[in-house]
């Protein structure tokens, strides 16, 4: 049995200065079997180190935002010249520059682009900038996940105390135009905002067209959110996946492989209005001390770099397939299928739980967690990097073969109790501290 006994403690501490013990709620020790969330020191490649000296292969890679995998050393060596000649200055780099014209090589259906640190800081401005380009206020997002830290999107989640008044933020369900049709006929939209695909949904043929011509029709802009589909569908994005192209589009994550840096992208005509060549009163856009900082707009570079010379997504999508068809294939030995599964797109997998009636379940989630975390597997999620290689694919297919002898065992005596050791793991986007079961499936944030 693997030893936490560092890792409880430095969690401990954490509790005492930072609010959650962590500063994303994806990563706090909620999500996480009792007592079993590593406090990690090092990583390389797909492998990860806890300060009890415990090695796992990761997955989720940073909340997807690694995909070549931990210290990969051009993007190292490219940050570490860029910064060793300054990180921030009062005026432009020609960095800014060279960084902008890769970006918008990438992504033709774009004009402009800007740069900040947080997927929050894009999704939000583009937001405000939808709103000046329209005259209107109301909002229309999809049924998904998660948009922004931001009141707009916020207070339309269960964590919304402290949002002063309500907002006017609309909900449509992905897939279905009849849905959006009535959200724009019900209200004036300045912006429709959406993720083209997830990880789950595939768009139906035609329905992002769909989407685009409703848009068009209503005069509301056409914002995808490429959080995740950037740099893991395509370097271009889901709009190169699908064909469609947004009015404006939101950018983070993957672009600097781990370093932090996200963009705002879109169309002249409306980006124009957070410069100096408008005529139109400006728009307050994206004004951020460290958004042009030189040692992640180097990272994002070296990042292009390793697109265009390596081929990081077919090796992600290779390694998802491998995983999820071996898991997969244990649990249809084992007679588990409907309990146990491993769905989604190749690179950008997760695994369902479900208890002995087939309804989602947080308790053997957990459980399935802690067996996994035993044998030196760590993710909420087996969302893949080019740096899963077959030698890591096999280990952890291993580990869910184990892992799933025990899911076997509680379905047969009908439920955790006597194998899973601590509380079930919980929603990070829940109204009270203490946990409630809803679907484990949703991928975090």
């Amino acid at each position: 049995m693997r030893h936490f006994a560092r890792s409880n403690e430095i969690q401990r501490r954490l509790h005492e200065v930072v609010p959650g013990g962590a500063h994303t709620y994806a990563r706090g020790p909620d999500q996480y079997p009792e007592a079993m969330a590593p406090i990690l020191v090092r990583g390389s490649g797909c492998h990860v180190w806890d300060c009890d000296g415990n090695e796992y292969v990761e997955y989720g890679m940073g909340l997807r935002s690694v995909t070549l995998g931990h210290g990969y050393p051009p993007v190292v060596r490219a940050a570490a010249r860029a910064v060793a000649d300054g990180m921030n200055f009062s005026r432009p780099t020609e960095l800014e520059l060279l960084a902008a014209e890769d970006f918008l090589a990438l992504v033709p259906g774009a004009d402009m682009v800007k740069f900040a640190k947080n997927g929050s800081d894009a999704t939000t401005a583009a937001v405000r900038l939808a709103r000046a380009v329209t005259g209107r206020e109301a909002v229309a997002i999809c049924d998904q996940p998660f948009f922004s830290v931001d009141d707009w999107f916020i207070g339309t989640t269960a964590m919304k105390a402290g949002i002063p008044t309500a907002n006017s933020t609309l909900r449509f369900r992905y897939n279905e135009l009849d849905s959006l049709a009535a959200v724009l006929d019900s209200q004036r939209v300045a912006c429709v905002i959406m993720e083209a695909a997830t990880a789950l949904a595939e768009p139906d043929p035609g329905y992002l067209e769909g989407v685009r011509a409703l848009c068009d029709r209503h005069g509301a802009l056409l914002v995808f959110d490429e959080m995740i589909t950037g740099f893991r569908w395509s370097s271009g994005g889901a709009q190169q996946v699908y064909g469609v192209t947004p009015d404006l589009s939101c950018w983070g994550k993957a672009m600097g492989n781990g370093f932090p840096i996200s963009a705002l992208a879109g169309k002249r005509e409306h980006m124009e209005l957070g410069g100096l060549r408008t005529e139109r009163d400006r728009v307050f856009l994206m004004s951020t001390t460290h958004g042009p900082e030189t040692g992640s707009l180097a990272a994002f570079r070296a990042v292009v770099r390793a697109y265009a010379d390596t081929d990081p997504i077919t090796r992600m999508e290779h390694a998802g397939r491998r995983l999820a068809d071996g898991v997969n294939k244990v649990a249809a030995e084992l007679g588990i299928t409907e309990h146990l599964q491993v769905i989604g797109r190749p690179s950008c997998l997760i695994f369902t739980t479900r208890d002995l009636d087939g309804r989602p379940s947080q308790p053997f989630r957990t459980l399935f967690l802690q067996e996994l975390l035993e044998r030196g597997v760590l993710g909420q999620s087996f969302v893949t990097s080019a740096a899963h290689g077959e030698a890591a694919i096999d280990h952890t297919i291993d580990a869910c073969a184990e892992a799933a002898e025990v899911y076997r065992r509680a379905l047969d005596q009908g439920g955790v109790d006597g194998l899973l050791r601590g509380r079930p793991v919980a929603p990070a986007l829940r109204r009270k501290a203490t946990p409630r079961y809803i679907d484990p499936t949703e991928p975090p944030l």
